[in-house]
């Protein structure tokens, strides 16, 4: 009488590549968590081509193609106190603050 000795069945290709593919997705899973990644819609305030302006007095602004001087009642923010995207720390400091006509940052006059 002889014997078979049976061989474990070899793992099939399908379940060899569902394995791959749910420890790819945990490990990028993983490497979002771990580093912190933000996935957030930033809005920019203008659009390419534009940069922002401030309404002298108020708390108003506009975009003004590059090259082109702002309209009147408008003016450049300050540099280095521009704001970029809706919401960053210049959009948020501006809608209390405006400038005279003079240039200067002043406290904006209450909506009324």
């Amino acid at each position: 009488m002889s014997r078979r000795i049976s061989q474990p069945a070899a793992a099939s290709p399908r379940g060899r590549c569902r394995a791959s593919a749910v420890a790819a997705l945990a490990s990028a899973a993983a490497v979002v968590a771990l580093s912190g990644c933000s996935l957030a819609y930033e809005e920019d305030i203008c659009s390419g081509g534009e940069y922002p302006v401030i309404s002298v007095g108020g708390t108003g602004s506009a975009c003004v193609p590059d090259g082109e001087q702002p309209p009147k009642g408008y003016t450049r923010y300050p540099e280095g106190k521009v704001p970029q995207q809706v919401d960053d720390e210049w959009d948020v400091y501006w809608r209390t603050h405006t400038l005279d006509t003079e240039g200067n940052i002043i406290d904006a006059p209450e909506a009324g």
